[in-house]
């Protein structure tokens, strides 16, 4: 089958990384032909590298885009897919007005986000990154849905795929110093907050113990960050908090660490590694994965959000303990690692995906349902202020022609 995959900018982000994995496993495990419609970044270089051909898009920050939604009508003439894998509900509202009906593409979405936006039409073939989100969509009425959960590809990420110790003695790092490190996007939302509380814990801890902190990544919150650091920095009078930039291919900074500080897909890869994980998330969330945390961070996923108080005495605590106690390190890794390989593996992902795919592309056009729902979905968007004019003029349009 051929599935044109839309995804949203390859920039650096764990989405962009389970998007391009995923479409790699599609093609190489089950002989889909792929390619994937983005705007242009950074991970454009990872997809090529693997062999996945990329479609420019444009560039936009809003959603549905006009330009976007002329560039993928292009793009299906072209290519002829037999169905469009839509990455997340923004890309979603471009595709199903754009291709889906118009043009009658058999068309799947993937949300990986930690909510269920009720823009999405309900009848579209759905995939949810969380058994949680799952069980809200069934409850609310929709049918067509399978679990998806962040894909890691557990071969390329493990104990001995990356050279560690190089990575510490590029950033001047002794044996013996217990060494943090963050994979991540830096901006402000659902990041910086995390970010923040753990440079300050490290801060605290790095008066009298020997503990370091790395964070790769890069965005538009960094000279913020940098700030942060460099304050917390001059108060020690060493330099404990280390702002690596983004890196294309980071697996030498989870084989270097030793706890990967982390959400989502981030925490899941230093997991993948061996390492143990403190997962953090919104208003003021930390918890350690371990056997007694790992069945709810399998449920609701890999993320969570706090009360908003005490946050950073929280993750202070957690980072503590945890550092304090390096002899437990290789178990609570060795624990880490085999949860990920038994769930999130992105041969099992994939082939939930694939299997997904072809029922949804199998299944008889229902084009009446398609129009009702895409109109509901618009009447949401119109109080939100999301679906423009224009898409409005075309479903009032196409309700008429139904």
């Amino acid at each position: 089958m051929k599935i044109l995959i839309f995804a949203d900018r390859l920039e650096f982000g764990g989405t962009q990384v389970n998007a391009i994995e995923l479409t790699e496993a599609l093609r190489d495990l089950h002989g889909h032909e792929v390619a994937i419609f983005a705007a242009p970044g950074p991970m454009v270089r990872v997809a090529e590298e693997k062999g996945i051909r990329v479609i420019p898009a444009p560039w936009t920050d809003t959603h549905p885009s006009p330009a976007v939604m002329r560039s993928l009508r292009e793009a299906v003439r072209n290519e002829k897919p037999d169905l469009i894998h839509v990455w997340d509900w923004t890309q979603c509202m471009d595709a199903y007005y754009s291709v889906h009906l118009p043009m009658r593409i058999k068309m799947v979405v993937t949300v990986m986000t930690m909510d269920l936006p009720r823009l999405l039409p309900k009848a579209l073939p759905t995939t949810l990154g969380t058994p949680e989100l799952l069980d809200q969509a069934r409850a609310a009425g929709r049918k067509r849905l399978e679990l998806v959960l962040p894909p890691v590809d557990v071969h390329q990420n493990a104990p001995d795929a990356a050279d560690g110790a190089a990575f510490r003695r590029q950033y001047g790092i002794q044996d013996g110093e217990v060494t943090l490190v963050t994979v991540s996007r830096l901006v402000k939302w659902m990041k910086a907050e995390s970010l923040r509380n753990t440079i300050e814990a490290v801060r605290t801890l790095a008066r009298d113990r020997p503990v370091r902190f790395v964070i790769v990544g890069d965005g538009t919150a960094r000279a913020e960050l940098e700030q942060v650091a460099d304050a917390a920095n001059a108060d020690l009078g060493k330099r404990a908090i280390i702002m690596a930039g983004a890196m294309l291919d980071p697996r030498p900074a989870y084989a270097g660490a030793d706890i990967v500080v982390g959400m989502g897909g981030s925490g899941l890869r230093g997991m993948a590694f061996g390492k143990p994980v403190i997962i953090v998330g919104e208003k003021g969330f930390s918890a350690p994965f371990n056997p007694e945390t790992a069945s709810a961070f399998y449920h609701k996923g890999i993320y969570g959000v706090g009360n908003g108080e005490r946050g950073y005495e929280r993750l202070l605590g957690h980072i503590r303990d945890l550092s304090a106690r390096p002899e437990s390190f290789a178990e609570l890794g060795a624990f880490s690692r085999q949860f990920v390989v038994r769930h999130f593996s992105v041969e099992k992902v994939s082939g939930l995906l694939s299997d997904f795919c072809l029922k949804s592309a199998a299944e008889p056009p229902r084009f009446e349902v398609a129009v009702a729902d895409g109109i509901r979905t618009a009447a949401v968007g119109v109080g939100r202020k999301f679906v423009p004019a224009a898409v409005r003029q075309r479903l009032k349009a196409m309700r008429g022609a139904a």
